[in-house]
Formats: structure tokens, C-alpha cells, sequence
């Protein structure tokens, strides 16, 4: 793993399996949305997770939370494996760990003050009550750029920027030492998502939180995050510092992606897109899940999955490919 192994938070083999609906007495069948997947994420860390829609990585966002349990594997916060922990124990690493939806107004809730949501929190861990929470829902608005004042509103009365922040201060508000952020600027404009994004980097650089940052803008991720995790159909296909992987992507997906991705400095035309659809995880290729999509896919790739090891001469780079070596 390309992690210490005192990380903050540590998946390891993780596996989660969603039911599609059977019979009267069945389950139905299994689908698999995350595959054996190995994660860190390490105390300061902005870890990126990348990857087409449907690759599973809100899904790792909430299992490293446990917010959905494991079909297999674990995942540890600070060396304890959150599965395994008494009730008291588990509810006391819960306010260190946050998360940030992707929809600002769809999480909060319509009929209560944002003040009185913020503080949720604090009163539930047992933090601050009655004046000194009060008091710390203001210092929470004023840290993410937002006026005390705004307190005794209700979420219809913000932007959507503004209620973005709100649900920032909401998830600081138990101080946490690690936030997952789950697209959160995908649902605004662009002039607000640098915004969000610019405070998301202040808070974490003043705060030392770990974060991870679902995502599909590859150019938001580039300017936050120290390392990058690319997901697709459930599994890891590359893992590296964000400054290697943009250089010099190695996975073909990897490279796919950043290809069509818009920029300014190369203009002209775009990228052809990947050929084929996105397979169904209810039934994924065999072997490599991207090689029906790869345009360097040899018989070899249908017969076994390849595992996620280091790029030689790459430093800490991880990639799944059994081309790895061979690839110009």
C-alpha cells in the first residue's frame, strides 16, 4: 500500500455488494460496486478519487465512513477497525469523521435556521450547548466567509455557494480530523466552485484535516489534492501523486481521461471519447473490467485481474495493468 501504516484511515480489501431485487424469498443477484480495494488516506492529506460516473466512488466515500457497511475487507481509523468497535467507542471517532454532500440544498433541511443545523453536532457529542454553541456557529460562519448573522436563516434565503459553505461549517463543527467531500462543487457554477474549492484548500492547510475529495473534474483535483486514486467499475486503476499522474499518466484509462478533459493550453480538436458504454457491474468483463474499452487489450486481459502494484521506476506509483511495463 502506498501508505504508512499509521495512516488516519486505512481500507484494506474493501468489497461492497448491492442486491438487485429477486423473487418473493431471494435476494436476487449480487452486484459488486467496489471491488478489493486498498486506500489511505494519511493525517494532512488531500487524497483525489477519480473516475466516470457509476465507477463507485461515492460509494468508497461511504464506506470509509461506515455509513454503509462492508461486504468484505475493513476499514480502520487510527489502527481500530471500525467494524469491530463497541457502540460508545464507534460514536466517539464518528465526530472526527464528516461528510459534505454533493447537493448544498438537499442536506439541509428546509425548516430549521442553519444555525441551529450547525450546531447539531456539537450538541449531540456533547461539545457546547445553549450560549458557547451559539457562539461557535459564529466563529464557524465567519471561518467559512459567511456573516453570523446568517444563523437565523433557513437554507431557501443562500445561494447555492452559500449553503455549500454552510454545510462546510457543519461538518467542522464536531472537529474533525477527517472530512470526505463528496463532489461538492459539482452542482454549482464555476465562478463559485474555485470559491468553495479555495476554501475547502485554506481549511485544510489551517486545520490539518485529511480529506478525501470525490470527483469527477480532473482539474479541481489536480489544484487540491496530493495524491490521486482512478477508479473505474469498482476497482483501483492507478494511484499515484497528483503531480506524476497529470505529468505522466501510465493506465489507459488514466490517460483517457485526462485526454478529454478541456483545456486552454491545447487548443483544438478534442479527444476522441473511449469507445463502448460503461459495462453493467451486474456483469462486469472478465479479468481486467477496462479492457473492452482498452485500445491495448490482449487476450491475456480477459483471463485475470490485474492486481495494483507499483510502476517500475515510478516511485510510489501504483497501476492495475498487465501491460504495465510495456506501455510506450
Amino acid at each position: 500500500m502506498n501508505a504508512p501504516q499509521d495512516a488516519l484511515v486505512r481500507g484494506e480489501g474493501i468489497t461492497r455488494a448491492f442486491h438487485r431485487r429477486g423473487g418473493l424469498f431471494s435476494r436476487g443477484t449480487p452486484m459488486l460496486a467496489l471491488r478489493g480495494i486498498d486506500i489511505a488516506v494519511n493525517r494532512g492529506e488531500a487524497v483525489g478519487v477519480v473516475g466516470e460516473s457509476g465507477c463507485g466512488k461515492s460509494t468508497l466515500g461511504r464506506v470509509m465512513l461506515r455509513l454503509l457497511p462492508l461486504t468484505d475487507g475493513r476499514v480502520l481509523f487510527e489502527g481500530e477497525d471500525l467494524a469491530t468497535l463497541p457502540a460508545a467507542r464507534l460514536r466517539a471517532l464518528r465526530r472526527r469523521m464528516q461528510l459534505v454532500f454533493q447537493d448544498p440544498y438537499g442536506s439541509l433541511d428546509p425548516r430549521r435556521t442553519v444555525g441551529a443545523q450547525i450546531a447539531d453536532g456539537m450538541v449531540i457529542h456533547g461539545l457546547a450547548t445553549g450560549t458557547e454553541a451559539a457562539d461557535r456557529v459564529a466563529a464557524l460562519l465567519r471561518q467559512v466567509g459567511l456573516d453570523p448573522d446568517h444563523a437565523k436563516r433557513l437554507p431557501h434565503e443562500f445561494s447555492g455557494g452559500q449553503r455549500q459553505r454552510i454545510a462546510v461549517a457543519r461538518a467542522l463543527s464536531t472537529q474533525p480530523d477527517f472530512i470526505v467531500a463528496d463532489e461538492p462543487v459539482s452542482a454549482l457554477d464555476v465562478s463559485i466552485q474555485a470559491q468553495v474549492v479555495n476554501l475547502l484548500a485554506d481549511l485544510r492547510a489551517e486545520l490539518g484535516l485529511a480529506l478525501m475529495f470525490i470527483s469527477h473534474d480532473l482539474h479541481v483535483v489536480r489544484h487540491l489534492c496530493d495524491r490521486v486514486v482512478v477508479m473505474y467499475l469498482g476497482r483501483v486503476m492507478e494511484e499515484g501523486s497528483a503531480a506524476e499522474i497529470f505529468r505522466a499518466p501510465a493506465h489507459p484509462y488514466t490517460r483517457a481521461l485526462l485526454a478529454a478533459t478541456p483545456s486552454l493550453r491545447h487548443r483544438g480538436a478534442a479527444a476522441a471519447p473511449l469507445a463502448g458504454e460503461v459495462p453493467s457491474i451486474a456483469r462486469p468483463p472478465s479479468g481486467c473490467v477496462f479492457r473492452t474499452r482498452c485500445a491495448f487489450a490482449q487476450p491475456r486481459c480477459a483471463e485475470a485481474v490485474p492486481t495494483l502494484e507499483p510502476l517500475p521506476g515510478a516511485g510510489a506509483r501504483r497501476i492495475a495493468c498487465h501491460r504495465a511495463a510495456e506501455l510506450p
